[in-house]
């Protein structure tokens, strides 16, 4: 009778509208530090001063650089808002038009990661299991993409929103690497195995985090009376 009783109590009001901005405020600071060493970059590159170790990769040609830059930070900041529900269903034209700049940005994104990953060289202490990590990853982002705008045309809102949660953890791969790469190699040590296998762990554990999430809110939605009924009628 407790368990019941504690099973039915009411949630505070407020409480889902607060938990869902402290999850996009989550978002938006693991975003920050990729995104802040990147604007450092384009800053040194556009004579500046060195305040990271300089690159030659991008000397000769910086444009995919910069359009991966500029890209993931559209994509990180407007993405983090579509994590928020109560911001979604009261500006739903917001949330439409959003969405059609994330799917542009998203395959900028792609395009851009694919470009200098197969034409400039590989990074310092990288090795060839990284070079494939991000073909397969940028690639399985493009494919994420694809089927959710797919499924938003056919109205299956559930798979839309499982396929841009999906996308959205690959993109923020370069956030969690920070705390792989860090943790990993005081524990393992340094190596370019080790350096490849640490940044390949930050994507597999954003998607495994993104199943979650996709699990936990399907699990949600199908307790509620009438949840799975109001899923397909929500825009």
């Amino acid at each position: 009778m407790k368990t019941q009783q504690i099973a039915e109590r009411p949630t505070r009001p407020g409480s889902g509208a607060r938990s869902g901005w402290q999850v996009a405020a989550a978002l938006i600071l693991l975003s920050a530090i990729p995104l802040t060493a990147g604007t450092l970059r384009l800053v040194q590159l556009a004579g500046g001063p060195d305040v990271m170790p300089a690159d030659s990769r991008f000397d000769a040609f910086p444009a995919a650089l910069v359009l991966h830059i500029v890209a993931s930070g559209i994509f990180a900041f407007l993405g983090a808002f579509q994590f928020v529900p109560r911001f979604r269903r009261r500006h739903p034209g917001w949330h439409r038009r959003a969405g059609r700049v994330l799917a542009v940005a998203g395959l900028l994104v792609v395009t851009s990661a694919l470009w200098m990953t197969l034409t400039f060289g590989q990074q310092a202490g990288t090795g060839d299991l990284l070079h494939l990590f991000r073909l397969v990853f940028a690639a399985s982002m493009a494919g994420c993409l694809a089927l959710g705008f797919a499924a938003i045309r056919r109205r299956d809102i559930a798979s839309h929103r499982a396929w841009m949660v999906r996308a959205y953890a690959l993109a923020l791969g370069a956030g969690t690497q920070v705390f792989t790469e860090g943790f990993g190699a005081a524990i393992f040590g340094s190596g370019v195995l080790t350096a490849d296998l640490e940044k390949g762990a930050a994507w597999v554990i954003n998607l495994a985090i993104a199943e979650w999430a996709i699990r936990r809110t399907s699990a949600g939605r199908s307790r509620r009376p009438g949840g799975a009924a109001r899923a397909g009628a929500v825009s």
